[in-house]
């Protein structure tokens, strides 16, 4: 199992309070309380509950508003990453390495490449030079989950569904399409989609399958150090 991040030292308290989406009040260990980024703007089902223990970062620089960001809660004896900013940089790691044989072959990979009807851009673009074959691949963060089943979307996504409908369009002869979600936590082996939460998300997955999507539900250990990649659940 491939270790795919290694995180910068992080610094251990428990979470106060999560407001206005982009906020996290966290009480350190050392007793200050600070206000982190929280990069999750959605509403984090399940995995939001005050006082639990939580990692954060802190990056001070100018350029930021705020010098900490929340990385990690843990839950149910399992640390659950909620930085959405990270799957990106992880699954771009993963493609540089060729860590998903899934996706090969592909020579060259491309991030934020504009396309599809609904001027959309996609997060990566791999290309087999040698036999002129596309990839179009989109990452989704998935934090929701019961039980043992990870689900994705946790709310309505008008932007979800974009991306599904996208992906579809471009499925040609000599063009494929992926659907990578991030199951960023280690205690999920099987993958839905969040019917309950978004009925139209659920529906166009379906039907993106059938027309060839191939979807990929990859499953991360998060620990306070490390990510490690531990394959793919169960659809």
């Amino acid at each position: 199992m491939p270790q795919v991040h290694t995180y910068p030292d992080l610094i251990t308290g428990r979470l106060v309070s999560r407001y206005k989406r982009f906020f996290a009040d966290i009480e350190l260990d050392n007793g200050e309380i600070v206000t982190a980024h929280c990069a999750n703007t959605g509403p984090m089902t399940g995995v939001c509950k005050i006082g639990s223990p939580v990692l954060v970062s802190h990056q001070p620089s100018p350029k930021r508003k705020l010098a900490y960001s929340w990385e990690a809660i843990y839950l149910d004896n399992e640390w659950i990453g909620v930085n959405t900013s990270l799957p990106n940089r992880v699954i771009g790691n993963m493609l540089d390495r060729h860590l998903i044989p899934e996706l090969e072959p592909y020579t060259t990979v491309k991030g934020e490449v504009a396309y599809g009807n609904e001027k959309s851009r996609i997060d990566f673009l791999l290309t087999d030079v040698d036999r002129g074959k596309r990839t179009y691949v989109e990452v989704k963060n998935t934090t929701w989950c019961k039980g043992s089943l990870a689900l994705f979307p946790d709310t309505v996504t008008t932007r979800g569904q974009k991306h599904i409908r996208e992906l579809m369009s471009v499925i040609s002869e000599d063009t494929t399409a992926a659907l990578i979600f991030f199951i960023n936590r280690g205690d999920c082996d099987r993958f839905a989609a969040g019917a309950q939460a978004d009925p139209e998300y659920a529906r166009l997955l379906t039907e993106a399958i059938a027309k060839g999507v191939k979807v990929l539900a990859c499953r991360f250990k998060v620990e306070p150090t490390k990510i490690t990649y531990l394959g793919l659940a169960d659809l």
